[in-house]
């Protein structure tokens, strides 16, 4: 809106007195400035309206119920965190999707991400909103919430390999630290389609596991929205990506913008969800985050940079399944179940060893940081 409003002003000042005076609207074109200024909008708006929205959802959302997770791990100390309120992501979404529309412009890679981003905040908001008014840790059925994600994922990438502008994002196929497409063609095709359901659902699903210390996932996420706003950038800019053999993808750096927001709008919301936690972000930011980082990965064609970038969240992902997979095993094969980990996800195991919350949180940022750097490498290194 900015962007377009500026470009209005300055074509009607063309051949006035004022031309000269309303010049500098030009920078509204660049994508840095309107980066920076998603930004810092959202970080404004989330720190004004955070103390608000919290005290609403602490009369309407506060969770008086111990998850079952912390339950079975003998951690039902946590008791100090009932009624902290969660659906924190009622304030992070609208803040991301209002200040994008406001500082970008609007393109089908812009459009597809927010769109997508309420759909998972919405999905998010019903599972936070079932376990709240039952007041029990079980909400929405994890089948159902796959569904709706797969579905959602399949239709981003049908829709992208339909359009001839994108086609190449579906049926080519990179992997990090190699030039060229390792598939393409029909090969290429079904590979494409199955890596892009399985990015965005698995984000979305990580991110979500990932939430269950005071300010451990928001964190890893801003880690890894700084990594994809420098992602984005690069493939929107021609001569950049043509210099570092990445796609060049038209219309990316609206994406950054988008990237931007995130982060503001993240800052926002670790201020108030940094230990002791004010609000906890729930499903509603938790799948909506997660999914949307996917989506981006698939946007500007490096799924599989996600991986590297979010090995925090693929870490914490990959030992729920093992713990689960095992346990199932080992119950069938001996009538017992056993286990790998402690506890699972990852960051409940190292609280079980006796490290404190805060030490593990800050030690999961330290990782991230350098899954973030690995993931940064693969411009250079190919």
């Amino acid at each position: 809106m900015v962007y377009y409003l500026s470009q209005w002003i300055l074509e009607s000042s063309q051949g006035t007195t004022w031309e000269d005076q309303v010049s500098f609207l030009r920078l509204f074109g660049y994508i840095t400035l309107r980066s920076a200024g998603a930004a810092v909008t959202a970080l404004f708006l989330s720190l004004y309206m955070g103390p608000k929205v919290i005290a609403w959802l602490r009369l309407r959302f506060g969770q008086h119920y111990i998850d079952e997770a912390s339950k079975a791990g003998g951690m039902d100390t946590r008791h100090i965190k009932l009624g902290t309120p969660t659906m924190g992501g009622i304030l992070m979404v609208p803040i991301i999707d209002l200040t994008a529309l406001l500082w970008a412009q609007w393109n089908t890679l812009l459009q597809v991400t927010l769109l997508s981003m309420l759909v998972l905040a919405g999905l998010g908001f019903y599972d936070d909103y079932a376990k709240i008014t039952r007041q029990s840790s079980e909400g929405a059925t994890a089948r159902l919430k796959l569904i709706i994600q797969t579905v959602l994922a399949a239709f981003i990438a049908v829709y992208l390999w339909q359009v001839p502008a994108t086609s190449t994002l579906i049926s080519e196929v990179l992997v990090p630290f190699v030039k060229y497409p390792v598939a393409t063609g029909t090969i290429g095709v079904m590979l494409g389609l199955g890596l892009t359901v399985v990015t965005i659902v698995g984000s979305s699903n990580a991110v979500n596991l990932t939430d269950g210390l005071d300010g451990l996932a928001i964190g890893c996420t801003l880690i890894v929205s700084f990594v994809f706003l420098v992602f984005t950038y690069v493939a929107s800019h021609a001569q950049i990506a043509e210099y570092l053999q990445v796609p060049h993808v038209t219309g990316a750096g609206e994406l950054a913008v988008f990237c931007s927001a995130m982060i503001g709008a993240g800052l926002g919301f670790l201020w108030f969800n940094c230990h002791p936690a004010q609000v906890f972000m729930g499903d509603t930011g938790s799948l909506a985050l997660g999914g949307t980082l996917g989506i981006i990965a698939v946007l500007i064609h490096q799924p599989l940079v996600l991986v590297l970038a979010g090995g925090v969240f693929v870490a914490e992902a990959g030992s729920v399944m093992v713990q689960r997979g095992w346990f199932k095993f080992t119950k069938r094969k001996y009538g017992t179940g056993r286990r790998v980990f402690r506890m699972a996800p990852l960051h409940h195991h190292f609280e079980q060893l006796g490290w404190q919350e805060s030490q593990v949180v800050t030690r999961f940022y330290i990782l991230c940081i350098l899954c973030g750097i690995v993931a940064l490498t693969t411009l250079k290194i190919r």
